[in-house]
């Protein structure tokens, strides 16, 4: 018995090692970041200050404001859109049989373990042979391509969990088809819905690769307009600018988390 409870410590111990190095690695990057991002420094690394110059020059600088723009707009868009497509594919992939919904499931599955730098030179070369011109549009369809396939991801468990009674009393009660699927269906999956959005939301505001292949030359969002200015100037170009709007980002992604989780568990506790 000692020997086993012995064993069961170290294996105990490793496990809270390999834990701390996790985590050490996740966020000690994002803890530098947000220092960086309040240093009084606009080259080194030193701490030479306290200052939120940087988030106001973040709001202020016209030549940052475009590229911040375009994430946000892109984000939001191909979000809006993604969930909307996401929802009405989820809901007819569970409503088809066995088999159809296993081939479909793989199939969306696809996009998600796939490469992005597959997927991106992949969007060019349709783009290409369709003739469509690389700039905001053709962003635009990439992002919302990719995010498809997270937000049904996170609709079909939902779906899985709804009693399929429930629409069919809703059709006996008066709903029309449509109305059933507004009145009853949607209520019961809104929480695989929201986080399929954020989801969507956070892959598109973050993507750097499918951008990159699908922009062309007018157009430019955060990442791939740090990744033009490092590659002509130098790492030692990188503005600190670039740290505000990463914590910004990061503050507000935690904040929509906690705020999704903390409705989730008050919906389920009244279930």
């Amino acid at each position: 018995m000692k020997k086993r409870r012995r064993r069961l410590q170290i294996l105990k111990g490793i496990g809270i090692f390999f834990t701390s190095i996790t985590f050490l690695l996740l966020y000690v990057p994002i803890l530098l970041i947000l220092v960086l991002s309040v240093n009084n420094s606009s080259r080194s690394y030193g701490w030479e200050g306290f200052t939120i110059k940087w988030y106001t020059t973040l709001f202020t600088d016209d030549i940052m404001r475009e590229p911040i723009m375009n994430t946000l707009s892109i984000a939001l868009l191909s979000t809006l859109i993604a969930t909307v497509l996401g929802t009405i594919f989820a809901i007819g992939i569970h409503s088809l049989q066995k088999k159809q919904r296993i081939r479909l499931v793989l199939m969306n599955n696809i996009p998600v373990v796939n490469p992005d730098i597959v997927t991106g030179i992949s969007l060019m070369i349709i783009f290409s042979i369709l003739s469509f011109t690389l700039g905001y549009f053709t962003v635009l369809i990439a992002h919302v391509f990719f995010s498809i396939p997270y937000v049904v991801l996170n609709i079909l468990p939902k779906l899985k969990r709804l009693d399929a009674n429930l629409y069919e009393a809703g059709l006996d009660l008066g709903c029309s088809r449509l109305g059933g699927i507004w009145r009853v269906i949607l209520p019961n999956i809104s929480t695989g819905i929201i986080t399929g959005a954020l989801m969507a939301f956070t892959m598109s505001i973050d993507d750097f690769v499918i951008t990159y292949f699908n922009s062309g030359n007018e157009y430019m969002n955060v990442s791939t307009w740090l990744y033009a200015k490092l590659a002509r100037e130098g790492r030692s170009s990188l503005t600190p600018v670039a740290y505000a709007y990463n914590t910004i980002i990061f503050i507000l992604t935690i904040f929509i988390i906690v705020f999704i989780n903390r409705k989730t568990e008050r919906k389920e506790k009244l279930i």
